[in-house]
């Protein structure tokens, strides 16, 4: 498929979007770009910056290996079944608009036109950065040509009923996999008969009650999905990730009930991260503020004294995102590099 053809069928596909209006206006204006009726893809921060020789690369390129100038950042899902309070992306009800996705969505895209649709924007999105001065521009031909994409840029991309065979159609074009999800949808888990390269879990709190609190989950029993989740990703046979975003008064707590969490979903690798004041976060109906963004040395201790509770090591450290790097044994640590290269 060519360039042209991916971009018609993407505007095509945008014409039928079930997307609220105004949520879809306030989105791209924020920088986010449609592919089809709900998928959309966005330009990382890192992605721009990788393009240029001394520029920064993101935590997954120094964790795992990517090129973070060759990664998309997309989802094949916009709405989510959670409110997170730490949550730097727009929460719909918070602007009035009451929307669900699964009860809003009819027919949905085909994988291969989605997959398709993403790259073409990809590029177009990447298009300008070519006479940018600093941009290198071997990296950004290698930037027209993805090589690996993160399903995680918003809402919860495992509400898309054919994630299988949406994994495939990218590994079918050799781009690797990073899925995250939210840890609720343990039916879909259930239903993947293919793996993605990666596969995260968000961890929001240690415990039931500050769950609660947290995840202001829009379903009920969330938290008992949650742990059945968890039983179920515990023997995938995948690389599994969980992530931990931790902000300081709120869920900055309770190391044991973290390393109860990672034992049971046993991960090869948990990532734990500090909150950023950004976006989403800074809205007053979320009661968070700037100064419950931990520091570097609040995070490393902290992730020290999980590592200490549940045996695993603390490997690594990316400083511009505040991510410490846990690994379960040295085997973990030893291959943690992927080879991502066509």
């Amino acid at each position: 498929m060519g360039d042209s053809d991916g971009v018609q069928i993407a505007r095509q596909l945008q014409k039928g979007s079930r997307l609220p209006e105004k949520l879809k206006g306030i989105m791209s204006g924020q920088g986010y770009h449609f592919v089809g009726r709900h998928s959309a893809i966005k330009t990382c921060s890192y992605t721009a910056s990788s393009m240029r020789l001394e520029g920064a690369t993101c935590y997954k390129s120094r964790f795992y290996g990517i090129k973070s100038w060759r990664c998309m950042q997309s989802t094949p899902a916009i709405g989510c079944n959670l409110s997170c309070s730490f949550c730097w992306r727009i929460i719909p009800e918070e602007i009035g608009i009451n929307w669900n996705e699964l009860n809003a969505m009819g027919d949905w895209d085909d994988p291969d036109t989605i997959v398709d649709g993403l790259i073409a924007e990809q590029r177009r999105l990447v298009s300008g950065f070519k006479e940018n001065p600093k941009t290198d521009l071997r990296r950004w031909r290698e930037a027209n040509d993805p090589a690996h994409v993160a399903l995680s840029l918003t809402g919860e991309p495992m509400f898309y009923p054919m994630m299988s065979k949406l994994l495939e159609a990218f590994h079918r074009r050799k781009i690797s996999t990073f899925l995250v999800t939210n840890g609720t949808m343990i039916g879909a888990l259930q239903k993947l008969s293919v793996m993605p390269t990666q596969l995260y879990v968000s961890i929001q709190a240690p415990n039931e009650q500050i769950y609660a609190d947290t995840a202001r989950a829009k379903t009920l029993s969330a938290w008992q999905s949650f742990q059945k989740f968890l039983d179920v990703f515990s023997v995938l046979p995948t690389r599994r990730v969980f992530r931990l975003t931790l902000v300081k008064g709120v869920n900055m707590v309770d190391a044991k009930g973290y390393a109860k969490l990672i034992m049971c979903g046993r991960p090869n690798y948990v990532e734990v991260k500090g909150f950023s004041f950004v976006g989403g976060a800074r809205g007053e109906e979320r009661h968070l503020s700037y100064t419950q963004m931990p520091k570097k040395e609040e995070v490393i201790a902290f992730a020290q004294e999980i590592a200490r509770e549940c045996g695993y090591l603390v490997t690594d450290y990316h400083e511009h995102s505040k991510v410490v790097l846990l690994c379960a044994d040295e085997q973990s640590a030893n291959s943690r590099i992927i080879d991502f290269q066509k």
